[in-house]
This record gives structure tokens, C-alpha cells and sequence, in this order.
């Protein structure tokens, strides 16, 4: 007589009630779903960009401003640099991919070459016996400083993603120098295109009150500062402009936190410094109090303002004419941090709710015939233990769903895919107990040793098979990107859960009908 232990009984109808109750609300709709118990609609489970609809951007970080912007504060480096040590130079500037330098005593060659090695050990100095010194990188430093830009970016992007409340977006590094961004649910990208296409570098810098209009106008700045325009253009179409020192006074990468706010009924944007920026702001305020403070985001001026007093507490607000819209946008792209490079939208695609909502029904649809045909065949072949079969499939599903928004793994339609063929596999281990338990009656064994012993056997087949599909989809997941992973997940789940339900599940009920019905011989 086969006994199953009654705490096992207890266990698996526990594990198959929280499969159930987990899978439901996944089909119900949202509005219903609401009502439920918090526990209970928790996990619902994410539906992917094909299913759902929503935007596909293809970016790519923009290398060379990365290498444009290294070579541009090497400049300044270098400037400071020999002027802290009272060298005498000329011609500084960028030439080509190198920072060169002419210097006006030759004997200051040797005490050159150590400054400039001291100002980044990553990059080559050669200083040629005519005094030119130059300043460069291998092409390893390059691709090393591109690929911290690109993690920064996508930290970035994702940082500014989580902060407009998608849920279950896609942001992955896509080949060298690219990055993919799926945004399920999202109906307007161009909102999403403004926030990840803007930089947002943000610097504070004291205007430069030696410039006089006329110059500004002629665009000829005074030495040390540089010709910046406004963020708005006024009414005929032109942009302010101002001189401004080209010294930052406090980096936007002091900030700690930004918030949309209201001054005065005014939408406004307030900030907030770490322990440095404050220092540096207090020193920047008190000491130039009436004077005009500039604050600039990509170079160009979004506020103006005339310093009052001074500003001892690390923060402050930032006006300018703001939306409650573009205050919202601002504050995010300020909390989110700077992109160390500007970002191309390469592709945009947009899928439309209708179009995900024909690929839910043609998968539900692919699912329901599947199950039809399966359960048909295991009930003309196999009979009663068929529909236990049957009923085993149908748990399969809901312990993948289940499992599935327990994780917070998104559904795509690849994944309906693999749900489909995993519903097929599952039912491959029924099959193969059900064939042994024919081939044990027709060597003379009663039912429950036929059983007993056809559990026994094929246990170790469905193992083998099933785990050699795992570990496929296991590899899948690890090379595959995208749908082949959506595809990998699905059909992972659904063979791991059918190991407990087509051999525990089957089990326990066809042992539980043998020990009710005691018939002489298996009805399969």
C-alpha cells in the first residue's frame, strides 16, 4: 500500500490554494482588483512593452563630447596649474586629441613635465626640445573613460526613469556605445525624451560686470569669462545674453536635493547643498553680495538673480519664469544628477495599447487552444488519470503566473511563447508515468504496485529531462537579451513547476483515488 505522509498533504494543498490565489488577480481587472485584500493583488504580474504598449528609445552616449569635455578641463587644469607655480607659457589649447602647451623658458622643461604628470597620472606627457609639451591618452584610457561614461549614463537614465513612477521599465547598455529603454505603459515619449535628452549639468557663476552690452552684443567676452544665453527666448524670438566668469563658483555636482516648490504663488525650484557646496556658497554670497549670481543648466542661463544677502544655510530656490510643469521636470533632472555626455535618440518606436492588447488575446488564445488539444488528448488516451493530468496542467499555469508576479518578472510575448511550450513539456512527465504504469500492468503487477513502482521509474527520466531544459534556459537567460530572456523565464518556471505538479500533485490524487475506488485493474 503506497502511504503519503499527511504533513505532505497539508503542504502541497497549501502550496496549491497560494498558487491559485496568486494567479487570479493577474486576470482580473484593475478596477476588481483594488478591492482585493493588499496581500492579495501585491504582486500582480507586469505585463512587457508588446503587451502592454508603451515607448522604445534606441540612445547613444555621444563619445566624443566626453572626450571634447576631458580635453577642455585638462585646459583649465594645466592653467591653473602653471599659474600656481609661476611657469611661463603660451599657446594653450586643445590640439587634435592632445592638450598642448608652449612654454616660454626652455629650462623649465624638466619642472614642467612633473606639474603636468601630477595633474592626471592616466595621460601621456611628452615635451619636445623646442618646449612644446603635450598631454594625451592611449586609446585604452579613452575607452576606459567611455565605458565609466556610459555606466554613468545608464545609472543616470534609470535614476530619471524611477523618478517619473514607470513601472517595470527596460534600461540596458545595447552594443558598444548604446542604451535601451522600454517604458511599458508610457503614452507620451516626448515628456521621456526631453528628460533623458537634456544634460542637465548645472554651475553657479558670478556674472562679469565688466562687460559692457555692446560687447556681450558683439559677442567679445573679457579674459576669464565667456558669452552664455538665456534658457527662454523673449517675446521676438532672441535670447538675453550675459558675460559670466568661466570659474565655477559651486558645481551642480554639490547638490543633494531639488524639489518643486511655490514662492509667492510662483512655481519655483528649491535646492539644497552637501557640507561643501554650503561652505562654497556662503563664501560665493558673502563675499559678493549686490551682485549678480548666474546659474547656469547646459550653458545656458535659467536664473539670474542679484545676491541680497548672504546665504549661510547650503540652500536656496531657483526662479525664472517656471511652469508647474517644467518646475516638476527641473527638480528631476537636478535630484537625478548630470549625464557626463549628451544622449541621441537613434530609434523611437511606439506601441500603441491596441496592438499589445491583440498580442494578449492571439497568446490567451495560443494558451486556451493548447490546453483544449492537450487535455482532449490525455483524456481519449489515458481516460480518469487524464483529467488528473488535466488538473495539473491548469495548476502549472497558476504556479508560473504566480511565481512570476511574486518576482516582479515582466510577461512579454515571448514570454506567452515559452508559457505555451512549457504547458507542453509539463505534461510530457504525466505521460511518461501514465506509459510506465501500461507497461506494469501488462507485465501482471495490480494497481498499486503498477502505480507505486511507475512513480519510482520515471522519476528519474523526468529529472533528467526536465533539468537538461533547464539548464538551456538557464543559458538563455545568461547570453540572451530582451524577449529571448522574457522567452528563458517563462519557460523555466513552468518546467521547475511542473516537477511538482505533474509528479506530486498526480501523485497524491491518484493515490487518493486508489485508496477510495480499490478497482482490479488501472483505467488507462
Amino acid at each position: 500500500m503506497i502511504q503519503i505522509q499527511r504533513w505532505k498533504i497539508i503542504v502541497v494543498a497549501l502550496l496549491c490554494v497560494w498558487g491559485v490565489l496568486y494567479a487570479l488577480p493577474s486576470f482580473m481587472p484593475r478596477a476588481v482588483v483594488d478591492q482585493l485584500p493588499r496581500w492579495l493583488h501585491a504582486d500582480r504580474i507586469n505585463l512587457g512593452l508588446d503587451l502592454q504598449g508603451g515607448s522604445h528609445l534606441l540612445l547613444e552616449v555621444d563619445t566624443r563630447a566626453v572626450k571634447v569635455d576631458r580635453l577642455q578641463n585638462l585646459v583649465d587644469d594645466v592653467r591653473v596649474t602653471f599659474r600656481n607655480q609661476r611657469l611661463n607659457y603660451t599657446d594653450l589649447g586643445v590640439d587634435g586629441d592632445a592638450v598642448s602647451v608652449r612654454l616660454r623658458d626652455l629650462n623649465d622643461r624638466e619642472k614642467v613635465g612633473t606639474a603636468l604628470r601630477g595633474i592626471d597620472p592616466a595621460a601621456t606627457v611628452v615635451v619636445s626640445p623646442e618646449g612644446v609639451a603635450r598631454l594625451t591618452y592611449t586609446e585604452k584610457a579613452w575607452e576606459d573613460r567611455f565605458t565609466a561614461a556610459i555606466q554613468q549614463s545608464l545609472e543616470i537614465v534609470r535614476r530619471r526613469i524611477d523618478e517619473t513612477g514607470t513601472r517595470e521599465p527596460t534600461i540596458v547598455r545595447h552594443g558598444k556605445d548604446r542604451i535601451l529603454v522600454q517604458l511599458p505603459g508610457v503614452d507620451d515619449p516626448e515628456r521621456i525624451k526631453r528628460l533623458l535628452g537634456t544634460t542637465a549639468k548645472m554651475s553657479f557663476h558670478l556674472v562679469d560686470i565688466r562687460a559692457s552690452q555692446a560687447d556681450i552684443e558683439a559677442g567679445r567676452a573679457p579674459a576669464g569669462s565667456m558669452i552664455v544665453e538665456n534658457d527662454r527666448a523673449a517675446p521676438d524670438g532672441r535670447r538675453e545674453r550675459l558675460a559670466v566668469l568661466r570659474r565655477v563658483a559651486v558645481s551642480g555636482e554639490n547638490l543633494t536635493d531639488s524639489q518643486p516648490t511655490f514662492n509667492n504663488g510662483e512655481p519655483v525650484v528649491s535646492f539644497r547643498f552637501d557640507a561643501i557646496g554650503a561652505r562654497k556658497f556662503a563664501e560665493v554670497t558673502t563675499e559678493n553680495t549686490n551682485k549678480p549670481f548666474a546659474i547656469l543648466l547646459d550653458n545656458r542661463v535659467i536664473s539670474a538673480p542679484n545676491i541680497r544677502e548672504p546665504i549661510l544655510g547650503g540652500s536656496g530656490i531657483i526662479t525664472g519664469g517656471f511652469t508647474v510643469q517644467s518646475a516638476n521636470e527641473l527638480a528631476l533632472l537636478l535630484r537625478a544628477g548630470a549625464l557626463p555626455a549628451p544622449l541621441k535618440v537613434l530609434e523611437e518606436r511606439t506601441v500603441g495599447p491596441d496592438l499589445g492588447s491583440d498580442s494578449i488575446r492571439a497568446g490567451t488564445v495560443a494558451i486556451i487552444i493548447g490546453y483544449a488539444l492537450i487535455a482532449l488528448l490525455m483524456v481519449v488516451g489515458y481516460g480518469l488519470f487524464g483529467i488528473f493530468a488535466n488538473v495539473t496542467l491548469i495548476l502549472n499555469i497558476a504556479f508560473t503566473i504566480a511565481i512570476m508576479a511574486g518576482l516582479g518578472a515582466t510577461l512579454t510575448l515571448p514570454g506567452l511563447a515559452g508559457m505555451v511550450l512549457g504547458l507542453a513539456m509539463s505534461v510530457d512527465a504525466n505521460v511518461l508515468i501514465y506509459e510506465r504504469m501500461r507497461e506494469e500492468e501488462r507485465l501482471g503487477r495490480s494497481p498499486f504496485p503498477a502505480v507505486d513502482v511507475s512513480f519510482q521509474r520515471a522519476y528519474v527520466t523526468i529529472v533528467d529531462s526536465n533539468l537538461t531544459t533547464l539548464i538551456a534556459a538557464l543559458f538563455l537567460y545568461a547570453l540572451g537579451s530582451g524577449p529571448v530572456r522574457g522567452f528563458a523565464v517563462t519557460l523555466g518556471i513552468g518546467i521547475a513547476c511542473s516537477m511538482l505538479t505533474a509528479v506530486t500533485v498526480t501523485r497524491m490524487l491518484v493515490v487518493g483515488w486508489l485508496k477510495w475506488a480499490k478497482p482490479k485493474q488501472l483505467p488507462i
